[in-house]
């Protein structure tokens, strides 16, 4: 923080990590729901994979921003950026292994883990070394399904497909705020972006891939 946050910014933060912390896991054990029973154990093994990066990133973002112990603090930011890595990669996961074929899913399922693992134990290793380019990995990694557009297009409708190109730029547009430090609310703001874009590809994962996949 360059700047202190005013008893305000910090309220408006804790609301926004408070609304998305409860529809994450509303939302994951609805999706976890919507599949139990009703399709292979790949398909449920996905959809949990997903909902453990997404609610590994929305509790430890969470946990970092809400806590006030300085020492707590600073292990819980490492703690946080790690969970990054793993929730782009758990996003990516059902569209892998569910949505695309095979030929292509998990050549893009290895490699995004790969990155994710190999990024969360930097960050883990060396917790303040690399941030603007942990940021840049974020994007990127975060953009790597524009390397696969012709499988996706095939796999998933087009609105669904509008869906992660939104999410993608919300994300990206978060960052901008994220960087923003002297803004008023400008982590607030970061973070409501950042739970928009996972709204949006939440809703990619459920009706383009859990539903179809459960028919």
């Amino acid at each position: 923080m360059n700047m202190p946050y005013t008893r305000r910014e910090h309220l408006a933060d804790a609301t926004v990590h408070g609304v998305g912390v409860t529809t994450g896991v509303v939302g994951a054990l609805w999706l976890l729901v919507t599949v139990f029973g009703r399709g292979g154990p790949l398909l449920l093994a996905a959809m949990g994979i997903y909902g453990f990066g997404l609610l590994a990133m929305l509790g430890f973002s969470a946990a970092y921003n809400l806590v006030a112990d300085p020492a707590r603090r600073e292990q819980l930011r490492t703690y946080d950026h790690a969970a990054i890595f793993v929730m782009i990669a758990g996003t990516y996961t059902p569209l892998a292994l569910v949505a695309l074929k095979p030929g292509d899913g998990l050549g893009l399922f290895a490699f995004m883990w790969a990155a994710a693992l190999g990024g969360g134990a930097l960050k883990l290793v060396w917790p303040r070394r690399f941030e603007r380019l942990s940021i840049a990995a974020y994007l990127v990694l975060g953009w790597t399904f524009l390397w696969m557009w012709k499988p996706l297009i095939a796999a998933i409708p087009p609105t669904g497909i509008w869906l992660l190109l939104a999410g993608g730029a919300l994300y990206t547009a978060g960052v901008g705020f994220h960087l923003a430090r002297r803004m008023s609310y400008h982590n607030a703001l970061w973070h409501a972006l950042v739970l928009a874009a996972a709204a949006c590809h939440y809703a990619v994962i459920l009706r383009y891939v859990a539903m179809p996949a459960v028919g």
